[in-house]
C-alpha cells in the first residue's frame, strides 16, 4: 500500500507539464444555432462577465487543473467504459499521450468516444440508464467540470441543493422542514419523466452559450452529449439526453434546470430541488393544483421536459417522500415508509442463509451498510423504528448463524458453548422447526444476546444514531 500511494503521489506531479500558452484560432460555433436569438437575450445580463470565457478552453488545459482531474478520477474509481481501459491503464496512457491530448483539446477537436450502457434496476421498479464513459472521457469532463462549476455555479438557485458543492440532501431538507413547520404543509411533488434521458440538447446549448463563450468548449461539451451509447455491441445514436455515469451530467441537468428555479423564484414561490426531484410548499390544495398546472405547461413549453402525472401528485407533506423522508406536521423529519422496505431488501440480501460466506464477513457487509443508512437518516425522528430494526437485524443473523452449524449436535455444542443448557439446546436442535422460526426461540436469544452480537462487531442501529444526536 505504502509504495502504490508513493507512486500515485508521483503520477499527481510529473502526469502533465504546463500547456502550451499558445492559442489557436477558437473557430466554431459550438452548435448553438437553434437558440442563437435566446442566448444574444440572454448576454447583455452577464456582459464582462461572458467576455472572460472566451479562453476557458486554456484553463481546461493548466496543469494543475489537469492533474486534480485525474487525481479525482483515480479516487472516484469506476467500471472502464467501452475501450475496457481501467484506472490503472490511465496513468500510463497519459505519459504517452498527454501532448496529443492537450493539443486536441486546444484546438477544439477532441471527439469522445460512446458511452457504454448499463441498466440499473429502480426501487420502485423499471430502470435507470447509465452510461459509462472512457476513464480519457471522464478525465476531460472532470477536467472541464472544475472550470466550469466556480464560474456556473453561484448563479444557481439557492433552493437548489442537488450535486452542488457545500450543498446536500440535509439542507435541503432543513429548508422543506422550515416551509413546513411555517404553515405550508401541501406539497407540489413533482416527478419528471426520464429527465436524464429526455434533456433537449438545442436548449441546454443555448443556457451555456448565455455564459461561456469559449466556442472549442461548446463544440466539445455538445460532442459529448451527441456522442452515441453502446449496448449490446450496437452504438444507438443520441439526439437528447445527458445520461447520468459522466462527470458533467449533474452540472448540466442543473443548468438547464436553473430556468425552472428562476421562475419559482419570480412567482415567490417556497421550493427546494434535489436534481429532478422539485417539490412546491403550498398553503391549500387549490393554491397546489393551480401551480402544478401551470408549472407544467412551463416544463413542457420552455424546457421541453415532460411530467410524469402518475407519479407528481398535489397531496399533504406526510403522504408524499423527499429524499427518502417523510415530513408532518411542525416541519419534523421522519423515515418515509418505503425507505424502510428497501432497508429491509437489502439486509435480506446481505443476510441470505443460502450465501455460504462466513458471519464474520456478513457483519463487515451490514456495517457499512448500516452505518451509512443510519447517517443519511441521522435528522429524522425515528428512534422507535431504529431499536425494531436492530431486533430484526439479530434474528436474521441467528437464523444465518444456526443454519452454518446445519447438524443437531452441532448446533446443540454451539449453544451450550455459550451457556444454554443442555437438555434445553437439544430441545432447539431437534425440534424440526424452520430456522426463522427457531432463530426466535428463547434457547437462540440465550446464546446469541445483543453483547455477543456486539463482539462479533455488529453496529448497532439505535447506538449509532445516539451517538450522532450529540
Amino acid at each position: 500500500m505504502g509504495v502504490e500511494r508513493q507512486q500515485f503521489g508521483d503520477d499527481q506531479l510529473l502526469l502533465f507539464e504546463e500547456a502550451a500558452s499558445s492559442c489557436p484560432g477558437a473557430s466554431g460555433d459550438g452548435g448553438t444555432e437553434a437558440a442563437a436569438c435566446e442566448a444574444s437575450q440572454a448576454s447583455t445580463a452577464w456582459g464582462p462577465a461572458r467576455a472572460l470565457t472566451e479562453h476557458l478552453m486554456e484553463e481546461v488545459c493548466q496543469r494543475d487543473n489537469l492533474n486534480q482531474a485525474y487525481r479525482r478520477v483515480r479516487s472516484n474509481k469506476g467500471a472502464p467504459g467501452m475501450d475496457g481501459m481501467t484506472i490503472q491503464d490511465l496513468g500510463p496512457w497519459i505519459k504517452q499521450h498527454k501532448e496529443e491530448l492537450i493539443a486536441s483539446l486546444l484546438e477544439g477537436s477532441y471527439r469522445p468516444q460512446p458511452v457504454r450502457r448499463v441498466d440499473i434496476p429502480k426501487p420502485g421498479g423499471g430502470v435507470r440508464q447509465l452510461g459509462i464513459p472512457t476513464v480519457i472521457d471522464r478525465l476531460v469532463q472532470q477536467a472541464i467540470l472544475q472550470v466550469l462549476e466556480p464560474l456556473l455555479d453561484p448563479t444557481f438557485s439557492a433552493s437548489s441543493y442537488g450535486f452542488r458543492p457545500g450543498r446536500g440532501a440535509h439542507d435541503a431538507l432543513a429548508s422543506a422542514s422550515k416551509y413546513v413547520a411555517d404553515g405550508r404543509t401541501i406539497v407540489v411533488d413533482f416527478d419528471l419523466e426520464k429527465f436524464f434521458d429526455r434533456v433537449n440538447h438545442d436548449i441546454l446549448m443555448a443556457r451555456l452559450a448565455r455564459r461561456v463563450t469559449d466556442k472549442r468548449l461548446l463544440r466539445i461539451i455538445r460532442r459529448f452529449l451527441q456522442v452515441g451509447m453502446m449496448h449490446e455491441g450496437v452504438c444507438v445514436e443520441r439526439h437528447e439526453g445527458t445520461p447520468q455515469g459522466g462527470p458533467l451530467s449533474p452540472l448540466l441537468a442543473n443548468l438547464l434546470l436553473d430556468d425552472l428555479d428562476k421562475e419559482l423564484e419570480r412567482r415567490g414561490h417556497c421550493f427546494c430541488r434535489y436534481a429532478d426531484d422539485c417539490n412546491i410548499y403550498v398553503q391549500s390544495k387549490a393554491a397546489g393544483e393551480r401551480v402544478m398546472a401551470s408549472v407544467t405547461k412551463f416544463l413542457q413549453k420552455r424546457l421541453c421536459l415532460r411530467v410524469n402525472r402518475d407519479k407528481s401528485k398535489v397531496a399533504h407533506v406526510s403522504e408524499r417522500k423527499f429524499l427518502g423522508h417523510r415530513l408532518v406536521n411542525g416541519g419534523k423529519l421522519t423515515i418515509a415508509p418505503k425507505s424502510l422496505v428497501r432497508f429491509k431488501e437489502r439486509v435480506r440480501q446481505i443476510t441470505r442463509r443460502n450465501r455460504g460466506v462466513s458471519l464474520e464477513r456478513i457483519i463487515g457487509e451490514l456495517n457499512s451498510f448500516l452505518i451509512g443508512w443510519v447517517t443519511y437518516f441521522r435528522y429524522a425522528e425515528c428512534r422507535g423504528h431504529l431499536t425494531a430494526l436492530d431486533g430484526w437485524i439479530r434474528r436474521k443473523l441467528r437464523c444465518v448463524r444456526l443454519k452454518q452449524r446445519k447438524r443437531a449436535k452441532s448446533i446443540a455444542d454451539f449453544l451450550q458453548d455459550l451457556g444454554v443448557p443442555e437438555w434445553r439446546s437439544w430441545i432447539l436442535a431437534l425440534s424440526g422447526k424452520g430456522w426463522w422460526r427457531m432463530a426466535a426461540s428463547p434457547a437462540a436469544h440465550e446464546a446469541m444476546i445483543p453483547a455477543w452480537f456486539k463482539s462479533q462487531g455488529l453496529a448497532s442501529l439505535a447506538a449509532r444514531y445516539a451517538a450522532l444526536q450529540h
